[in-house]
């Protein structure tokens, strides 16, 4: 670490120099304490501190930082520049979409881990395979990460998996030390009649208030064609409903709003049965994080980043690289 760069080697040898050289040695690559160092030479630990310093500011030492093997920083950076992320988690796996949402969880539980650091409003979707991976692997935070968890869609589906939904707002709430809100509604009702009588009920009306509250959001990113996670909540289109988006060039999904290649919502009667947050206010949420990958989601999550309905993706490799091999006008 103490190597004389051109910036240094152009400073007159001196006394000072060498003393400066001979601390940095020591200090970056022999690992001796600054105490010792300071008894060795007869100084105070004062000035070998000074001398560090100005060890730097000279550039005696140069700070080289070393990218561990598994670590992608440069596909993250990559990444935060085409779409203009706040941040990019690249997890480092290439394989069957079961050990990619497997590290996609590993990676997107240490984010969190990371990151919410207390006052959190968080929103989270109520159907996603990849989220239950997150949270099945976060582990219980040392003090509150957040205050409320709410889900963001309709959590009320077929029995059996209508468990799973509650599962990933009630343990998430748990190990993140938040009060957990439950959408006591479907994701998806027959017509856009039933869902404004769901949304005027005075629990709804309050739990879209706490919606237009949020400070986070983490969601999957859906194709068209739905999980099979969805598939059997009984809150997927029908496929007639999917040919219709197909027809009108729909590529995916967040919380049931479905949008084409370049990330613009699809309107229509379909979006009117939705009993979840409206786009708007999800877009207004400050930091709205996607944990998805796979070869198939590809275009999906390419949309939902073009469009600017995420800011923040928890990805893969494989995922990482088809996204910046994407034409910047596809």
């Amino acid at each position: 670490m103490a190597t004389p760069p051109s910036s240094a080697s152009r400073l007159t040898p001196d006394g000072q120099i060498r003393l400066m050289t001979k601390v940095a040695h020591l200090y970056h690559e022999r690992g001796i304490r600054q105490a010792d160092i300071a008894a060795t030479l007869h100084i105070s630990q004062a000035r070998v501190s000074r001398l560090l310093k100005r060890a730097v500011e000279v550039g005696i030492v140069r700070t080289t930082v070393v990218v561990s093997s598994g670590v992608h920083t440069d596909l993250e950076e990559r990444l935060e520049r085409r779409f203009g992320l706040l941040e990019a988690v690249v997890a480092d796996v290439e394989g069957d979409d079961e050990q990619v949402r497997a590290a996609i969880g590993s990676a997107g539980a240490s984010y969190l881990e990371a990151t919410l650091t207390g006052g959190e409003r968080v929103g989270i979707s109520s159907w996603s395979a990849t989220l239950l991976s997150v949270v099945d692997r976060l582990r219980p935070l040392r003090s509150a990460g957040a205050d409320t968890v709410v889900q963001l869609v309709g959590g009320v589906g077929v029995a059996a998996v209508q468990a799973q939904a509650n599962r990933l707002l009630v343990e998430l709430a748990g190990r993140v030390g938040a009060s957990p809100t439950f959408v006591a509604a479907p994701g998806l009702v027959g017509d856009a009649h039933v869902r404004r009588s769901l949304l005027e009920d005075p629990a709804m009306e309050a739990v879209s208030a706490d919606w237009r509250t949020l400070t986070l959001a983490l969601v999957g990113v859906g194709s068209l064609q739905p999980s099979e996670l969805l598939r059997r909540s009984g809150n997927a289109m029908a496929p007639a409903d999917q040919q219709t988006l197909l027809a009108a060039g729909a590529v995916g999904d967040i919380c049931q709003r479905f949008f084409d290649h370049d990330g613009t919502l699809v309107t229509g009667e379909l979006d009117g049965r939705v009993v979840g947050i409206d786009p708007e206010s999800f877009r207004a949420i400050p930091r709205r994080i996607a944990f998805a990958g796979g070869t198939g989601k590809h275009a999906a999550i390419a949309a939902a980043l073009t469009g600017g309905w995420v800011n923040v993706v928890v990805t893969d490799v494989g995922t990482a690289r088809a996204l910046l091999a994407t034409p910047e006008d596809a």
